[in-house]
């Protein structure tokens, strides 16, 4: 019974909660605490009551309200991976990423036919994130059709309150049962060892308000827990990387394809023209575009990203050149920055280098542990089916050139004083693992090359031929896409 919670135990709770919280930061756990549930359960009331034991200093609480216009040009899960915390941090959802597949689908605004791509999105998002660290608590409060019906109408009497009752809430009232068989579906496909659901009867709010309390407070413990046993375990064994005797993908490139300065020109006119067409038709039919770049060390990254933007209008691409990860970006997820750069409807986002460097650079040089890497390719090939579902093109490319070619460039770039800044000891330290990497990219181009989002290799000892390559391929995509979508 309600008078039998006693303000001892609620006050213990919280003591507890702040505390974990403390450990949680010292310990860069981030945590993620989603509340869902009914109308009128108490989902703000709750969050009120869980943010009071909570250093304010180290939280953040997300409102998740009918998606902006901004966020509607994104794909479903772009506003979520904006706003994942750090570590050491907690961000709380007052509503979540489930509103898609709960209010949105009632109010037929989740096609059925695109509900199962939905969850799947979701189920990787909150695999992806724990995977990586992060503690997700999912909060379901419930009450029955008469209790929240009974809130309405107290919240309706007073001119105070009535704002918070909507003809939505009204409504799916009325349906109790049709939106409780909703419900119940979701919490069935979304439950799961790594991100469970924690169903609370809020009928009785100081009850409902320890049941939160206890259900957060085992959450953090455990995750503490594992990351203690995470501290004195030992260190994950790196892997040899073997070369494979069978020919390779790379081996297979055919570097002596060559174009004629001439025949290049043209060409590159030609296709810039057809580019700077095309680039319009994207925006009017609201169709992202992302590209991703990745290559050897000067094999032409730079050069064919300015062909091939050379006529298209500044305002609706962005290239993205990817550096090494900032402190901001380490304390995310590693994908977290990618997605912010994410474009929307319409947009080309381009990518010089790309969320590739998990497989290749942090897995040769030990910045992940093979544990992370090996997870990688599966969280990569998510990420791109989120982007195909939400209507984007994606395309992959690999420059390819030999190790003489890397060379010879890498001379060339030393002896211009209007280049060496392009030439650093670096590069010529990832020169000397050159076979280490080899067998990465192989690894890499085998298991994230999908028909949604392929990988292309360029043939690109040949500046021309891989330049006017790139150029085709963009285009050819994009004009598909657009002949699919007259039909």
């Amino acid at each position: 019974m309600e008078k039998n919670v006693k303000m001892k135990d609620i006050k213990e709770l919280g003591e507890q909660l702040g505390e974990l919280q403390r450990v949680c930061r010292e310990k860069k756990i981030p945590v993620m605490i989603a509340f869902e549930g009914y109308g009128a359960a108490g989902k703000g009331l709750q969050i009120g009551n869980l943010i009071q034991a909570l250093d304010p200093r180290g939280f953040k609480v997300y409102a998740v309200k009918n998606e902006t216009e901004e966020e509607w040009m994104h794909p479903f899960m772009w506003r979520f991976w904006t706003k994942i915390p750090e570590k050491g941090r907690i961000a709380i959802f007052d509503t979540s990423w489930y509103r898609r597949v709960m209010i949105e689908r009632f109010e037929g605004k989740t096609p059925e036919k695109e509900l199962e791509k939905d969850f799947e999105s979701i189920r990787a998002f909150e695999k992806q994130l724990t995977d990586d660290g992060m503690v997700i608590i999912k909060l379901f409060l419930k009450i029955d059709r008469k209790e929240q019906k009974k809130r309405f109408e107290k919240l309706l009497a007073s001119k105070d309150t009535a704002w918070r009752v909507s003809k939505g809430d009204l409504k799916r009232n009325h349906d109790f049962k049709e939106y409780k068989a909703i419900n119940e579906e979701m919490l069935r496909k979304t439950d799961a060892d790594y991100a469970p659901w924690t169903v609370i009867n809020a009928t009785k709010k100081k009850e409902a308000k320890v049941a939160v309390y206890q259900a957060v407070i085992q959450a953090m413990k455990e995750a503490v827990a594992r990351k203690e046993l995470e501290e004195k375990g030992s260190l994950e064994k790196k892997t040899e990387m073997k070369r494979e005797t069978a020919e390779s993908i790379l081996a297979k490139t055919d570097l002596s394809k060559s174009m004629p300065k001439e025949v290049y020109e043209e060409r590159l006119k030609e296709l810039q023209k057809k580019m700077e067409h095309l680039h319009g038709e994207l925006y009017r039919r609201r169709i992202p575009v992302v590209l991703g770049f990745e290559g050897w060390d000067a094999g032409g990254k730079g050069g064919a990203i300015k062909r091939l933007t050379s006529h298209m209008d500044p305002r609706g691409y962005v290239v993205n050149p990817t550096a090494s990860p900032s402190d901001t970006e380490k304390a995310h997820h590693y994908l977290w920055r990618f997605w912010r750069a994410m474009p929307k409807a319409g947009h080309i986002a381009i990518f010089d280098r790309t969320w590739y460097g998990r497989v290749m650079v942090e897995r040769i040089e030990g910045f992940c542990t093979e544990k992370e890497w090996k997870r990688a390719y599966g969280e990569i090939n998510a990420m791109e089916q989120d982007l195909v579902n939400a209507g984007a093109i994606v395309l992959k490319f690999w420059m390819q050139i030999d190790k003489d070619e890397q060379a010879r460039r890498f001379k060339a770039r030393q002896e211009n004083p209007k280049k060496q800044w392009k030439i650093t000891d670096e590069d010529w330290r990832n020169r000397e693992k050159w076979d280490q990497y080899e067998v990465a990219v192989e690894e890499m181009l085998e298991k994230t090359s999908m028909p949604h989002a392929p990988w292309i290799v360029v043939e690109g000892n040949d500046k021309y031929y891989a330049r006017i390559k790139v150029l085709e391929c963009v285009t050819e995509a994009i004009e598909k896409r657009l002949k699919e979508e007259r039909k």
